[in-house]
């Protein structure tokens, strides 16, 4: 590295400021040696015991410490923001971009070197990469690791996936409320974030395919003691970038971009990756539109054959070999750009170059995989979503990939829930439910609730899926033939907001469009007649969020975010 540290221009000061930065510091114990010009490496911790997905990364803190102190460096750990799915209300996408925000500024306004970023559940790896390429201080991120495989009698069982489907069992009479408490327990047992291919599995990986995450990181369980290694080789990479001033701008390339599309397909990946990758391009810059993750993903087989596609979990992906086994099928298909960097400070090709697969059922050779090519998620377009939406082809129906139905519209997932197990409701298999009132605006917040369950009276007639239309998210836990992110949303008036019950509604995904069967005349009358909701927020953060918030297509990121702002020291007021 050339020229002074940027630590330097709090540790090394004469004077007062130097004084003051250093006495203060060592009210910890920390010796004068501390102070000689090592690389200061913060350790940006999510663990919180609100977030159980992150509730573990103190232990995982820890291990960093030992490594940057290994290597030479100065480890200060310091708490952030923890956006925990399974609590926090109305959603944990309202708050990814506050996280963001604040990661950001923790960074830039302390005497940090190098970053190590900790994460877990699902929108804590996004926002921690957002900030990361913001400030643009060398970087690398450990994640938590999923759980362990959940066993419930006698058969494994995932997160998420299979809450969905024991309420859909409980609905339909299969299953007994007592039942459901007990595989609570059975579904979550150790420390960790979603097992099955939910987001944060998904985000995990693909903070690893852009080349932000150590090779073979991703997978490891979270009590597993190599995922502690992984965590204390990460601490001595992070010395070694600050030297080599290796930074997320070098590594968040256009290119890495595509790999992580296609690395998506290829192990059934959320579609809330989809909104994070746009939102991370958006800070680092490359030039990323919804389009290109359809363009990418059409050749890209999927080859992992987890829930809630498939049949297996994290840890039995780990043991076939993780991700660089994947990587490197679709390297040698030509399918990634082998020469992108990363932390490592090697190539992609490099770090898989060895990589083996121990269990050919689960990640599946490129000849004969699981799915086959233009099975990942696909874009749709049309006069209902004139900018753009999506549906997961491979957790779909595939009879119900072409269909047409008479929608069946609620303003709000809560409306729905309110007469779903209405034995009286009108609606059939072939009915298109229409979920509205659930984009970034709308919620506010994009919440994770198109896949609403199936009426109860469909369940106990042995329906198992139907079309479902929203401008919300899923969990990445969740199945069915759902059509996410509708654009623009309804509270925008988009054309979701002109739906009305009995309307006709054509989904042909093979053709990738999404048609509501109106005139456009009547289209024009409905939408002369129609008028915002009401602000959910005058004031405060929700506030601040609904008037900045930016579509789905662009990465529901603010709009006042996008972009590099550095790490430039900032004013001393000392």
């Amino acid at each position: 590295m050339t020229g002074e540290r940027r630590s330097a221009a709090w540790f090394s000061a004469t004077g007062r400021p130097g004084m003051i930065y250093r006495s203060w510091m060592r009210n910890q114990g920390f010796g004068a040696e501390v102070f000689d010009g090592r690389p200061v490496i913060g350790i940006a911790t999510s663990a919180s015991e609100l977030a159980p997905c992150n509730a573990h990364l103190h232990r995982v803190a820890e291990a960093v410490k030992r490594g940057v102190w290994q290597a030479g460096g100065f480890p200060l750990e310091f708490p952030t923001m923890a956006t925990g799915e399974t609590l926090m209300r109305p959603t944990a996408m309202l708050y990814r971009n506050l996280m963001a925000m604040e990661v950001e500024e923790l960074i830039r306004a302390n005497p940090l070197d190098g970053v190590v970023l900790l994460s877990g559940c699902d929108k804590t790896t996004p926002a921690m990469l957002m900030a990361a390429a913001s400030v643009d201080l060398p970087s690398i991120m450990v994640t938590g690791g999923p759980m362990l495989n959940g066993k419930y009698r006698g058969t494994d069982v995932g997160s998420g996936t299979h809450v969905w489907r024991f309420e859909e069992e409980l609905k339909a009479g299969r299953m007994t409320q007592e039942e459901c408490f007990f595989a609570e327990g059975c579904m979550a047992r150790s420390n960790g974030h979603c097992m099955t291919m939910g987001t944060a599995s998904t985000m995990a990986c693909l903070a690893e395919a852009l080349g932000m995450q150590l090779p073979g990181s991703a997978t490891w369980p979270a009590v597993d003691a190599r995922r502690f290694e992984t965590a204390q080789e990460a601490g001595r990479r992070i010395v070694s970038m600050v030297d080599e001033d290796l930074r997320p701008s070098r590594i968040l390339t256009r290119e890495a971009f595509e790999n992580a599309i296609r690395v998506n397909a290829a192990i059934g990946g959320s579609t809330n990756a989809i909104i994070h990758l746009l939102a991370i391009a958006g800070r680092s810059g490359p030039a990323l539109a919804l389009d290109d993750f359809d363009a990418l993903a059409r050749p890209v087989p999927t080859l992992v054959d987890l829930l809630p596609s498939g049949r297996f979990l994290m840890e039995d992906f780990c043991y076939a070999g993780g991700l660089p086994v994947v990587m490197k099928q679709l390297a040698q298909a030509g399918l990634l750009h082998g020469a992108s960097v990363t932390v490592t400070g090697k190539s992609v090709a490099d770090n898989v170059a060895t990589a083996a697969c121990w269990n050919p059922e689960v990640i599946t050779p490129l000849d004969e995989p699981f799915q086959p090519a233009g099975t990942g998620t696909a874009v749709l377009r049309g006069n209902l979503c004139p900018g753009g939406a999506v549906v997961k082809q491979s957790a779909a129906s595939p009879h119900l990939l072409t269909h047409r139905g008479r929608a069946l519209v609620f303003d709000s997932a809560e409306d729905y829930h309110a007469v779903c197990d209405d034995p009286g409701l009108d609606v059939d298999a072939n009915t298109i439910l229409v979920i509205r009132g659930a984009g970034p605006k709308g919620y506010p917040g994009m919440p994770e609730v198109a896949n609403v369950p199936l009426p109860s009276k469909l369940l106990k007639a042995g329906v198992t899926d139907m079309v479902r239309i929203c401008d919300g998210r899923m969990s990445g836990t969740g199945y069915g033939t759902v059509v996410l992110h509708v654009t623009p949303e309804s509270a925008l008036g988009g054309p979701l907001a002109l739906v009305r019950t009995g309307d006709e509604i054509t989904l042909d995904v093979p053709a990738r469009t999404l048609t509501l069967e109106v005139g456009d005349a009547e289209l024009d009358r409905r939408r002369a007649a129609w008028r915002p909701p009401r602000p959910p927020a005058d004031s405060g953060y929700t506030w601040l969020y609904t008037e900045h918030v930016l579509q789905a297509d662009q990465g529901a990121d603010f709009d006042f975010l996008r972009g590099h702002r550095g790490h430039a020291v900032p004013r001393d007021s000392h």
